[in-house]
């Protein structure tokens, strides 16, 4: 990496890394040339779609008459995932013809499903990754005088077993990681690619003929869906805290109803419009709470505990002790209802329900319950058709 490579994230200087895209791209390059010269080489250097050259050092280097096998190791920087430190491999071998043909091998996943960037039964190398793979590969032949045909296969050994921590089997991707990066550079704390996931998943659900889903911040929402509402299928698309941007990819892929499940601490903040709930963003749980008890008609003292409560789990029982739980909460889910429908506008139907887990459902929005039905619907008619193929 160079000195270039680096982020400023809340006051932070934070180092970036490169993607498995860059990680195959530079094998590849490497194999092809060690191919064509008859010799080891041990760094490689590759220009990135974001502009950055990078150095990088070639292992696990395996020679043969007509075939070429090395590693590069994905270093992702100061924003760390679980393809961090794996070894991303590219055997080049000559072939009869004159094409070059791309796949994946041991560890790169397979497209199962509509809706991704790649073709059912492909692998799961993405488009940018691919063509950076490509020109690599082409110039190298060039350079090498070589006219014949080339195969690269793309491998990552501990692909199969890293992909069950990530979305890979929810997008439809199984036996193992994708090929990814749109810049090559893997930027540290990247929301971007946090809601593009977001997207992804929405996208595949729409290009598989759904028109509605549920919409969940987290494992708590998925455990309540599942717990206490009774739901199995797959039409869950989880959104972290970005409900406002969720909501703008469900009306941009022409959805017709979102339902958003998820516990009160999270979703109470959407009352006073907040769409983005990470707490660094906003934090105004008490200040809601306490201005929907003042207008229920509470004491002062009572507003005065829920300013000075520290967690949602005491306000919704003072409140409960008070008798003012129902009341607030009426309050606060046409509040929810308000802002989540300016934010869907006239195409897209946002519904609500909101849940603690010492109360279980505290409050929904007006439409909950028949969309709640609509989306059961679909989602037993997404199991059919999971089924018959």
């Amino acid at each position: 990496m160079t000195e270039q490579a680096f982020v400023w994230k809340d006051q932070k200087k934070l180092r970036m890394g490169y993607t498995t895209g860059s990680c195959a791209a530079a094998a590849a390059k490497a194999a092809a040339r060690m191919l064509f010269l008859g010799e080891e080489i041990r760094q490689v250097s590759l220009m990135t779609p974001k502009g950055i050259r990078l150095y990088l050092d070639v292992e696990d280097i395996l020679r043969m008459k007509d075939k070429v096998r090395c590693a590069i190791r994905k270093d992702a920087g100061d924003d760390p995932d679980v393809t961090d430190q794996i070894l991303v491999y590219a055997e080049v071998s000559k072939t009869e013809g004159k094409q070059i043909t791309l796949d994946g091998g041991v560890g790169v996943g397979r497209i199962t499903r509509k809706g991704l960037e790649q073709d059912i039964g492909d692998a799961a190398i993405n488009k940018v990754p691919r063509a950076m793979i490509r020109e690599a590969v082409e110039k190298e032949k060039e350079r090498g005088g070589y006219t014949g045909g080339l195969s690269v296969i793309i491998s990552i050994p501990d692909g199969a077993e890293l992909a069950k921590k990530t979305f890979n089997p929810r997008l439809g991707i199984e036996g193992g990681l994708s090929v990814l990066g749109t810049t090559g550079i893997v930027e540290p704390m990247s929301e971007k690619a946090l809601t593009d996931t977001i997207f992804l998943e929405m996208k595949m659900l729409r290009e598989n003929g759904n028109e509605y889903c549920y919409l969940v911040p987290g494992n708590y929402g998925s455990d309540f869906l599942k717990e206490a509402l009774g739901y199995d299928g797959n039409l869950a698309v989880k959104c972290s805290n970005y409900i406002g941007e969720s909501i703008d990819h469900a009306v941009r892929l022409g959805m017709k109803g979102i339902l958003l499940i998820g516990h009160v601490g999270k979703l109470i903040k959407v009352a006073a419009g907040v769409m983005n709930t990470h707490s660094r963003q906003a934090d105004c749980r008490m200040e809601v709470f306490a201005s929907h008890t003042a207008m229920a008609g509470a004491d002062p003292e009572t507003v005065k505990k829920i300013m000075e409560s520290i967690t949602t789990a005491e306000m919704t029982e003072l409140l409960e002790k008070e008798q003012l739980l129902g009341q607030v909460m009426d309050s606060v889910m046409k509040r929810i209802a308000f802002y989540l429908k300016h934010r869907g506008g006239e195409s897209l139907r946002v519904e609500a329900i909101v849940f603690s887990n010492e109360n279980g459902i505290l409050g929904e929005t007006s439409g909950a319950e028949e969309l709640l039905e609509i989306i059961r619907a679909e989602s037993v008619k997404e199991k059919r058709t999971g089924e018959k193929e």
